[in-house]
């Protein structure tokens, strides 16, 4: 054999189609929804009392981070025949073939496996049970069950999302207490109008996969209703830490500023110029504007709690 055919049958390393493989896995683990989950119980653990050695901090973080990747691993998974449906996700790795669903959904429990496991030898069981339980409840409770059978998917489903103040919070201390609770219920209180904005403007691709979102079963106008309903509890409940003081009034300030922003994001949504059953006859954006603003509204709010944290409470 010629030393030409042999070199020929060598396998080559292509950097290109490694990197294309690695962005497709790290696609999986939905990294937009992961920035949050990790802010949040980071902030969680930070205004936790007592010290956290810094190594294990860390790890605790990292663990937060896999478990949220691993559970959007697994919502990827059961999610194929919706998502290959869909506009917006279409192109995600699965169902344009990228990824082998068995691959995905190995993935997915593998790395829930590791991030509790980790999370109970490097901090306690009681973080290990709650993150364990995140899993478990976005991935079966939410993914499985209520996303396909009910409009108030996202309303139970968003306890999902509103676990990691409170895992953060038992990892430095082993113990939970109404501070913690309080960023749940935050969290918990601020998943509907963020995700119904984002539906208004997706209703007709969440109608072609048959996903019972709000607007798609009750209609936009009804939507619009619950999104201004719930911005206003939320903003009342994110007044709770300084009611309890817990917070000081650098937090206040920045709640109450928020907050009316929130609020005449949601007024907007709903004045906006619509049709008889509540669709917009303007295009999307006001919802889209309430959207955005639903993001940089909770990394704000919970920039300001640490900021008073350990500015002004000291």
């Amino acid at each position: 054999m010629s030393t030409g055919a042999a070199a020929s049958e060598v396998p080559r390393f292509d950097a290109a189609l490694v990197g294309t493989e690695a962005r497709d896995w790290f696609a999986l683990l939905k990294p937009r929804v992961i920035s949050l989950v990790v802010f949040t119980g980071a902030a969680g653990m930070a205004m936790a009392p007592g010290h956290l050695n810094p190594v294990i901090a860390c790890v605790a973080i990292l663990c937060i981070c896999m478990a949220s990747g691993a559970a959007g691993a697994i919502n990827m998974w059961y999610d194929r025949d919706i998502d290959a449906i869909m506009t917006r996700t279409a192109r995600r790795p699965i169902p344009d073939g990228r990824i082998r669903q068995d691959q995905a959904l190995g993935f997915g429990i593998g790395l829930s496996t590791a991030s509790v496991l980790l999370m109970w030898l490097a901090t306690n069981a009681l973080a290990a049970f709650i993150l364990a339980f995140s899993i478990f409840f976005y991935a079966v409770i939410y993914t499985m069950w209520l996303k396909r059978s009910t409009p108030q998917n996202i309303v139970i489903g968003g306890a999902a999302g509103a676990f990691p103040p409170m895992i953060g919070w038992a990892a430095a201390t082993g113990s939970l207490d109404v501070m913690p609770i309080v960023m749940f219920a935050i969290v918990f209180l601020w998943t509907p109008p963020h995700f119904w904005s984002l539906s208004l403007y997706a209703c007709k691709d969440y109608g072609r996969a048959g996903i019972p979102m709000l607007p798609v079963v009750r209609g936009a106008r009804h939507t619009r209703w619950q999104i201004l309903i719930y911005t206003l509890i939320l903003s009342a409940v994110s007044l709770v830490p300084s009611v309890l003081h817990q917070a000081g009034w650098l937090y206040s300030a920045t709640a109450v500023l928020l907050d009316a922003g929130f609020v005449g994001c949601a007024i907007r949504v709903l004045r906006d110029r619509q049709d008889a059953t509540g669709v917009s006859l303007t295009g999307d954006g006001a919802a889209r504007q309430a959207f955005r603003f639903s993001l940089l509204y909770l990394f704000l709010l919970f920039c300001g709690l640490l900021a008073d944290h350990f500015l002004i409470m000291g």
